[in-house]
C-alpha cells in the first residue's frame, strides 16, 4: 500500500471501550487492552507503507519480541480513550515501538514494544526490505522500565496442558501473541482480575505455536509477582511477568 496522505510519524487513534472489550466489573480486559494497542500499531505501519500486506510483497513480516505494559489504571465500558503511538527506533530487522493510552486527558497506560522482522519462507529473522525514512524516529520512552528478559523460576508448577485450536492462530498461521497471555490469564486467580490488580505486563516471545501443538501452562508465584511460562517439548515458547499492585 502507498504511504497514507495523512501520514503522521505520531499517530493517534480513538477506541469506545464496548461491552465486549470488559470484564464482569465494566473494566477493559487485559486482553483487549493489548489488542488496541496492536490494532493501532497495525494501524501506523498500515499508514506508513511498512504493514503486513506491505511486508508480504517481499515475503516478511512483523512478529513481536517483547512487550511491556505498565497499567495506571484501566478504561471502563463506555469510556473513549486514545492511544498513541511512535516509533522509537528501526534498524535492520529490529523495531522498539512506543505506545500511550489516554483518558480524558491523563495517561492510564504506557507500552514499548519490540519487533523483529520474519522471512515467512525460512521464519528467520530478515532485515526489512520496505523503505521507512518517511517515519521520523522519536527517543522517548513510554515506560518507565524498557522491555527485557524474563527469568523463569526453575521448578515452576504446571497449571494445565494446552492443544492449540483454530481460534487461537492469526493471518501470520501462528498462535495470535494476545491468546498466549489469555491463556495464562485464565489460569489465575479471577478475583485479582476483577479488582484490577495487575501493574505491570512484561511478555517474552520466544518460539511459535501452530494448530495442534500441544503445550504446557506453568507458573511460579508469590505476593509481588507471578511467572508464566508456556513450553513445547521442554523448550520455552513463552514467558509472562505479572507485577502485581499492593
Amino acid at each position: 500500500m502507498p504511504i497514507a496522505p495523512d501520514f503522521s510519524s505520531v499517530l493517534e487513534e480513538t477506541f469506545e471501550i464496548s461491552f465486549l472489550h470488559c470484564y464482569p466489573n465494566a473494566y477493559l480486559k487485559y486482553t483487549d487492552l493489548c489488542n488496541l494497542l496492536q490494532l493501532t500499531a497495525g494501524s501506523h505501519a498500515d499508514k506508513g507503507g511498512i504493514s503486513y500486506s506491505d511486508l508480504q510483497l517481499k515475503q516478511q513480516a512483523w512478529v513481536l519480541s517483547r512487550m511491556r505494559v505498565e497499567i495506571l489504571k484501566l478504561p471502563k465500558w463506555r469510556d473513549v480513550v486514545t492511544v498513541k503511538t511512535w516509533i522509537k527506533s528501526l534498524e535492520n530487522s529490529r523495531s522498539v515501538r512506543c505506545l500511550e493510552m489516554h483518558l480524558n486527558g491523563e495517561k492510564i497506560v504506557g507500552c514499548e514494544t519490540f519487533w523483529a522482522v520474519i522471512n515467512t519462507q525460512t521464519r528467520r529473522p530478515d532485515a526489512l526490505a520496505m523503505p521507512h525514512d518517511h517515519f521520523e524516529k522519536y527517543d522517548i520512552s513510554a515506560t518507565e522500565k524498557p522491555t527485557e528478559k524474563i527469568n523463569i523460576p526453575e521448578g515452576s508448577a504446571l497449571c494445565l496442558p494446552y492443544e492449540v485450536t483454530l481460534s487461537d492462530i492469526d493471518i501470520v498461521n501462528h498462535v495470535n501473541n494476545v491468546k498466549y497471555l489469555e491463556w495464562c490469564l485464565d489460569a489465575e486467580d479471577p478475583e485479582k482480575l476483577l479488582q484490577c490488580k495487575i501493574a505491570t505486563l512484561d511478555i517474552n516471545f520466544m518460539r511459535e505455536l501452530n494448530l495442534k501443538d500441544k503445550a504446557n501452562i506453568c507458573c511460579a508465584a508469590n505476593e509481588i509477582e507471578s511467572v508464566y511460562s508456556i513450553t513445547k517439548d521442554d523448550k520455552n515458547v513463552y514467558a509472562l511477568q505479572i507485577g502485581w499492585k499492593p
